[in-house]
C-alpha cells in the first residue's frame, strides 16, 4: 500500500509543479520520498530557489511560515496543520515587546524556531548552526536571546564579553534527554563518541564530544574516523545518519528523544494535502516583510 501512495504523491508533485520538503526529524518513509531533506531554514532557502509553484513542507508550523516568508509567490502546504512547536509557542510578540521595554536599545536575536510574528518583532534571526556567528556580528555588548535558553547559554560561553538576557524557552524533546540517560549510554558504549544538539541542557552538552546542528551531525559523523556514535537529538536523524554511513553504528542517547509533533505527518497526510492543495500556510504581508528583514540580516552575514 505504501508504494502505491508514494507513486500517487510523486505523480501529484509533477502535476502541481510542487517540491516536497522533509525536516531531518520526519518519519523515515517521509524523508525517503522527499525531494529535499535538511534543517528547517535550509529547506526554505532551497525551496525558494526552485521553479516550483507549490511547496509541501513536512515539518512543523513555524517551518512552513519560514517558507512562506521567503517564497511569497509560492503556495505553501503544511500537510498537518496541527503540527506545532512547543518551544516556538513559549514566546509571544506581546511578551517579547514587554521584555524589550525593560531593556531599551538592546537587540533581539531570535532562533528560527519561532513564529513569524516573533521574528517580525526581532532584530536578527539565527539558526543552531550560525548562532555564534550572528552574536559575534553584533556591535552591542548586550543582547536578548529568544526563545531557547539552552542554545543561548551554549553560545554565551564562547562570547564572555557579551551579556545575554535569556528567554526561558526550551525544546521539550531535548529537555527530556537527562544527564543520567546519557551517562548510562556512555557506560554501555565506552567506545562511542557522544554528539548532541545545542538545544540540550547545559549539563548534557558538557559531556559531549561534539555539539552541533543536525546538518553538522551529518557532516561530522560522515567524516569522523570513529565508528560508533551516541546521538543526542530527535530520533528521526538516525535515518540519514545510517544512510550516509552504513559502516558506522548510531545509538540514540535516550528513548525520550521522540518529538510527537515531528512524527505527525504521514504519507497519507501528504497525499491528501496534494489532492486538496490544503492546508495552506499564509503570513500577512506586513508581518512577512518585517520577519524577512530579520532573516535577511542574518543571511547577509559572511560565513565563517
Amino acid at each position: 500500500m505504501s508504494d502505491a501512495i508514494k507513486k500517487q504523491i510523486r505523480d501529484l508533485l509533477i502535476t502541481h509543479n510542487a517540491v516536497l520538503l522533509a525536516h531531518n526529524y520526519m518519519r523515515d518513509e517521509v524523508q525517503e520520498i522527499a525531494d529535499i531533506t535538511g534543517d528547517s531554514l535550509a529547506l526554505s532557502i532551497e525551496a525558494s530557489k526552485t521553479a516550483a509553484d507549490v511547496i509541501v513542507f513536512c515539518g512543523v508550523h513555524f517551518m512552513a511560515e519560514s517558507a512562506a516568508i521567503l517564497s511569497p509567490d509560492k503556495k505553501v502546504l503544511l500537510p498537518r496543520a496541527d503540527a506545532g512547536c512547543p518551544m516556538a509557542d513559549m514566546v509571544t510578540p506581546g511578551e517579547l515587546e514587554a521584555l524589550r521595554a525593560k531593556h531599551p536599545g538592546i537587540p533581539v536575536v531570535t532562533y528560527v524556531n519561532s513564529s513569524a510574528e516573533v521574528k517580525a518583532h526581532s532584530d536578527i534571526c539565527c539558526t543552531s548552526a550560525n548562532a555564534l556567528t550572528v552574536v559575534r556580528s553584533l556591535k552591542e555588548d548586550e543582547l536578548i536571546f529568544v526563545p531557547d535558553r539552552n542554545l543561548g547559554r551554549w553560545i554565551a560561553q564562547f562570547v564572555p564579553e557579551k551579556k545575554f538576557v535569556f528567554w526561558e524557552g526550551f525544546c521539550p524533546t531535548h529537555e527530556r534527554m537527562t544527564l543520567a540517560a546519557v551517562e548510562q549510554k556512555k557506560l554501555e558504549h565506552p567506545d562511542a563518541l557522544f554528539i548532541c544538539h545545542p538545544e540540550s541542557a547545559p549539563e548534557v552538552t558538557a559531556l559531549a564530544d561534539y555539539v552541533c546542528s543536525t546538518s553538522g551531525m551529518y557532516d561530522y559523523c560522515r567524516t569522523s574516523p570513529a565508528k560508533k556514535f551516541i546521538v543526542g537529538t530527535e530520533a528521526g536523524i538516525l535515518y540519514k545518519l545510517r544512510l550516509d554511513s552504513p559502516d558506522k553504528e548510531f545509538v540514540l542517547a535516550s528513548p525520550a528523544l521522540f518529538c510527537p509533533n515531528m512524527k505527525l505527518t504521514s504519507l497519507e497526510d501528504i497525499l491528501l494535502s496534494l489532492q486538496t492543495l490544503a492546508p495552506v500556510v499564509r503570513v500577512p504581508e506586513d508581518i512577512r516583510l518585517r520577519a524577512k528583514s530579520s532573516l535577511d540580516r542574518m543571511l547577509a552575514i559572511p560565513r565563517d
